[in-house]
């Protein structure tokens, strides 16, 4: 992330080098709270939590006709995917889905918790929590 980040400096990119030093920065606090190095998982939730803030910034931006602040928003979610694993499809956590209700024998919402205990693990940073929980309950 560093070099990406003096690879900014040298091609005047003002906002993906204003993003990276906010990711450095929030991984840095994450490293002192924790008082140890963040493995790979922690990491990951960090960028993930990052993300998501964007995203309801982004959001609450555009209700409110701030389009130029939701779309600087989206620019640096697209920033911050570049260091997240590879996304899932919404196919692919439906698919996923299926699997967790059939291995936990799931039947009603009142099974919702056994379902998304399986399924969160598999997608973390990969897909948001918030779009799997609405799959699920559609699917039971």
């Amino acid at each position: 992330m560093k070099a990406d980040m003096k690879a900014a400096m040298k091609a005047r990119e003002k906002d993906k080098l204003q993003t990276i030093r906010s990711l450095l920065s929030s991984l840095k606090n994450a490293r002192i709270d924790k008082g140890d190095d963040l493995d790979e998982d922690e990491v990951i939730s960090v960028l993930s939590t990052e993300a998501k803030k964007r995203r309801e910034a982004a959001e609450m931006y555009a209700d409110g006709g701030r389009d130029e602040l939701a779309e600087k928003e989206e620019a640096e979610i697209k920033v911050i995917e570049e260091y997240l694993p590879e996304q899932m499809t919404d196919d692919e956590a439906e698919a996923l889905v299926d699997e967790a209700i059939e291995s936990t024998g799931a039947s009603s919402k009142a099974d919702m918790g056994k379902v998304m205990g399986y399924v969160m693990p598999k997608i973390k940073g990969r897909y948001e929590g918030s779009k799997m929980k609405d799959i699920v309950l559609g699917k039971l």
